[in-house]
């Protein structure tokens, strides 16, 4: 117990002289709205073809059993491991993991390890393995906006009250300018540029613009002018609208200004963007552009920062000679868009974090019909295989 959902913990140690390696993953998952998208049961495993359908399938449940499984198989044939092995199963990664510190200062000892392993990461496509080596931070937040004591009729009312929705989605609206850089004041401040060697290094080893749009199935992207839309994805800062509740939702229609409303926010940030900076200029933000006849309540809800990790390591070293025995081509060390909370809360231990991941780009994760490739899977449980051999001393 933590505080909030439980953590999980095992450990195999008795390899005197060899390092020690620790295994995270985690099985709480996002909501799985909107059901009736779903075309399996999302909490029933269902195959179809050459995948498993279910959530959690990718992020993190069916990534994290590839690890079970290495172990599984290596126990049950070898009868011991090359290496000394802990594993660590959370259950708070999808809320930014609010009591991880906490339980960091009461259990360091015991997850203490000399590298740490986390398949919570996705490949650049089929046959493209890759190691993450850049992760951006978070900072969630809820923007509720309130107007008269109670609902109002808008036959009666409309065009004399100043309708709470409106004054919402017009400060949601304004959160970036036409060009699609975000407008509050200093956000982009401490953002370090990153070198041109590094976005030519992107741009060479991540999809193109064109193969994202296809993936997606839009006719154009949009955001930031002057960087690829992988580039956006990764190496900048965004901040998008997560939710937008307000009036009536329900069948047929009601003539009604609502008393108040609220949207669902979060913000990615990347090196140098603090959270809690970043929290003190939205709220000044806010205020500055509040309109005078509603009031606001800002409330954040989470957050991570960003992080970069070392790409020098022994360990690291193994999982690429891992990656390339079973997979026949070396792994591509690139940068992920998402964020992990445990990964930077870790790096005052001083052991590297090593993002392998077996996800594909197009599993759905966050979203309806999410799933995993059977092929990445077993491959997957080949590569944990490879890599305890290769990380003994």
């Amino acid at each position: 117990p933590n505080g909030g959902h439980p953590s999980v913990y095992a450990d195999w140690l008795p390899a005197p002289g060899q390092p020690t390696l620790l295994f995270y993953g985690h099985y709480d998952v996002q909501p799985v709205d909107p059901l009736h998208d779903w075309c399996t049961p999302p909490f029933q495993a269902t195959r179809v073809g050459q995948n498993l359908f279910a959530r959690g399938a990718s992020d993190d449940k069916g990534q994290f059993l590839i690890h079970l499984k290495a172990i599984e198989s290596y126990l049950k044939t070898v009868g011991s491991l090359p290496i000394n092995v802990k594993v660590w199963l959370e259950g708070e990664e999808e809320i930014n993991s609010p009591n991880l510190p906490a339980l960091l200062d009461r259990e360091a000892d015991r997850l203490r390890a000399d590298a740490v392993l986390v398949s919570d990461t996705e490949m650049l496509g089929q046959g493209r393995p890759s190691i993450i080596y850049g992760l951006r931070g978070n900072l969630n937040f809820e923007l509720e906006v309130g107007g008269p004591r109670h609902d109002l009729h808008s036959g009666r009312y409309g065009g004399a009250v100043y309708n709470p929705l409106q004054a919402l989605c017009e400060m949601i609206a304004g959160l970036h300018d036409p060009a699609g850089r975000v407008t509050i004041p200093g956000f982009y401040d401490r953002v370090q540029e990153v070198a041109h060697a590094l976005r030519q290094e992107l741009r060479c080893t991540g999809p193109t613009d064109e193969d994202i749009l296809t993936d997606l199935d839009l006719p154009q992207g949009w955001g930031e002018q002057g960087y690829s839309l992988f580039e956006r994805m990764t190496i900048r800062p965004a901040v998008t609208v997560n939710g937008l509740f307000g009036g009536y939702p329900g069948p047929g229609s009601k003539s009604v200004i609502p008393k108040k409303a609220a949207a669902r926010l979060s913000m990615r940030l990347v090196p140098d963007q603090d959270p809690l900076r970043m929290a003190h200029l939205l709220r000044r933000h806010f205020t500055a552009v509040k309109p005078s006849a509603v009031s606001t309540r800002l409330r954040i809800t989470g957050s991570s920062p960003p992080v970069i990790i070392q790409r020098r390591h022994p360990a690291l070293s193994a999982a690429t000679r891992a990656v390339y025995h079973t997979w026949g081509v070396p792994p591509v060390f690139t940068r992920s868009g998402g964020s992990i909370p445990f990964v930077p809360y870790l790096a005052r231990f001083g052991a590297p974090v090593i993002l392998l991941g077996f996800g594909l780009p197009d599993d759905d994760i966050h979203a309806p019909n999410e799933k995993i490739s059977l092929p990445n899977f077993f491959r997957g449980v080949e590569t944990i295989i490879r890599f305890l051999q290769e990380y003994r001393l």
